[in-house]
């Protein structure tokens, strides 16, 4: 398991879509997309509990993942640099992910922009 990993919580797919009222094919939707991501947890995919809220994928998700896709990233590397720590976004919350938790969509998405240069 990757290390940026280590502390998250997790859902099944079946989990996920339950809290959310809807089917598990609709779940996969959602990761196809990038509604919604999904981790490799010891060889099974989980989906991040905190993508989910308020019975809806975290808004500002998919367009930081297609920016990071559009920036070169694969989609793994892409959610590992969502849950790493990085200092430029020390002042909301360290991580990529913290900061879109707390509605700090757009110094995520500068700090995504240098991965481009």
């Amino acid at each position: 398991m990757n290390d940026v990993f280590s502390n998250l919580e997790v859902l099944t797919f079946e989990e996920a879509a339950d809290s959310m009222g809807v089917s598990v094919g609709k779940i996969r939707r959602y990761v196809e997309d990038h509604s919604l991501i999904e981790v490799k947890i010891d060889g099974k995919k989980y989906i991040p509990r905190e993508t989910i809220v308020d019975g809806e994928p975290l808004h500002s998700l998919r367009g930081t993942v297609m920016m990071l896709i559009d920036c070169g990233l694969n989609i793994q590397d892409a959610v590992e640099w969502i849950y790493a720590e990085n200092d430029d976004l020390d002042q909301h919350g360290g991580t990529p992910m913290k900061a879109l938790l707390a509605g700090h969509k757009s110094p995520v998405r500068r700090a995504a922009q240098f991965l481009a240069q």
